[in-house]
């Protein structure tokens, strides 16, 4: 399948635990041919906290959710999952092994702009496919999703205006 907007940003951000497949996916992605971005950490650190380093891609897709994508990574994914998805316009996804449909279904139902990995759960080359399918796939556009994520949208408004 052809890769739709090779004009995307692709920001990528991971803790200790997914800093090598990180170094090796932005790579990857490069030569898909996106423009991809490493927000860091530029070197190994066993003491990293996620929180700090899951803040930038949360903020690069928060300011852009149109024109950008981001690919995070860590011990599970669940916890890089947690803090970007707390960030507005932000739809964070975890793959960490299994069925690779729900990578298709992030996409088509959901317009996933953040897919969190599992560096510890999966291989690289299992990595690279699901990014690739992850890429590849668009959102499908079905009204009934539309109409869902604008809910989702809604909700976080009144959030926001009524805490």
């Amino acid at each position: 399948m052809k890769i739709e907007n090779s004009k995307l940003k692709i920001f990528f951000a991971s803790d200790h635990a997914g800093f090598e497949m990180k170094n090796a996916l932005v790579e990857f992605v490069k030569g898909l041919g996106f423009e991809a971005i490493d927000l860091g950490p530029d070197k190994l650190d066993p003491k990293d906290d996620y929180p700090l380093l899951m803040e930038k891609a949360g903020l690069e897709i928060f300011k852009n959710p149109e024109k950008a994508k981001a690919i995070i990574l860590g011990t599970s994914g669940q916890g890089e999952a947690i803090v970007v998805n707390r960030f507005p316009n932000v739809r964070a996804v975890v793959f960490y092994g299994g069925n690779r449909e729900i990578i298709k279904l992030s996409r088509e139902h959901n317009d996933a702009n953040i897919l969190s990995l599992g560096a510890q759960f999966i291989e690289l080359e299992e990595a690279e496919e699901i990014v690739k399918l992850w890429l590849e796939t668009p959102f499908s556009g079905d009204k009934r999703h539309i109409r869902r994520l604008e809910e989702i949208d809604k909700l976080e408004e009144s959030l926001y205006k009524n805490p």
